[in-house]
């Protein structure tokens, strides 16, 4: 990479979306969706129940293909045909029910599937070195065990868990659904610090949440969806929490008088009504 163009390519969005639609026969759950994921940046998705955040995530996941649009990686066309696609480009999803065996220990789970072999035997040494220096490197310090079987850990540690193994795949995006949705204060708190901690390794991170008091805590983005439509994207900053609300429940500008079936043309406005690029 040269000098001269070093400055744009780090500007570059780690992920695009153009136009991605989405339909279930004759149910759109997605119309032409425009989001920039940055590198190394907290991205909040936000929504009404029924506003196509899954669908969302799901399709950036590879779980599902877009009907239209385009997804651009790293700056290059992509087409995640499969989860695994998705997974070995870089992007992981750690969603609600977090896919952990309870019946396994904490080593077990972060490298199932990706065990440390020798000889032909499992490594154990090397793998609890793996997992704990992981673990700290994410600054993890409630697990006290790595060898404690998962289903006695606490929701935000369980948490931990699933984020360390989407960091040992080598992940550049971590996607995050509910992350702390049925947590206490300090299991939130845990939670909230992994997620700024892997942005300030330049980690991407992609957060659908309810709760927007957690949102302005980690987010240097806010994306507000809207029927299937990004109404709304732009720096954390150009909100507040009474104005993210009247753009996921109305999706119009605060003040705005428009009315419902002209509010879709507001589609891919920033915070105070620009058009975002």
């Amino acid at each position: 990479m040269t000098a001269d163009n070093a400055p744009v390519q780090a500007q570059q969005p780690l992920l695009r979306l153009r136009g991605v639609s989405k339909a279930f026969g004759p149910v759109r759950a997605l119309t032409g969706v425009d989001l920039d994921i940055p590198v190394g940046q907290v991205t909040a998705l936000v929504g009404d129940n029924g506003a196509g955040k899954s669908t969302l995530i799901k399709t950036i996941a590879g779980i599902w293909e877009p009907t239209e649009g385009e997804i651009l990686w790293q700056g290059k066309q992509a087409h995640f045909r499969s989860p695994s696609a998705a997974t070995a480009a870089g992007i992981a999803t750690v969603y609600q029910d977090l896919a952990l065996a309870d019946n396994l220990d904490i080593v077990q789970n972060m490298l199932l599937g990706h065990e440390t072999l020798r000889l032909g035997l499992l490594d154990e040494i090397a793998m609890e070195k793996t997992a704990k220096q992981t673990l700290a490197d994410m600054r993890v310090t409630t697990v006290r065990n790595i060898r404690q079987p998962v289903g006695s850990l606490s929701g935000g540690q369980r948490q931990a868990i699933a984020v360390a193994k989407a960091v040992m795949l080598n992940a550049k995006l971590v996607i995050m659904d509910e992350p702390t949705a049925a947590l206490g204060v300090s299991q939130t708190a845990l939670v909230l610090d992994i997620i700024k901690n892997l942005a300030s390794r330049g980690i991407s991170v992609l957060v659908i949440s309810h709760n927007l008091t957690d949102v302005f805590q980690v987010a240097d983005q806010l994306a507000v969806l809207y029927l299937g439509r990004m109404v709304s994207s732009g720096p954390i900053s150009g909100y507040d929490t009474s104005s993210a609300v009247h753009w996921m429940t109305t999706g119009m500008a605060p003040g705005s008088t428009t009315n419902g079936s002209t509010a879709a043309s507001q589609a891919r406005t920033g915070p105070g009504g620009l058009t975002d690029g």
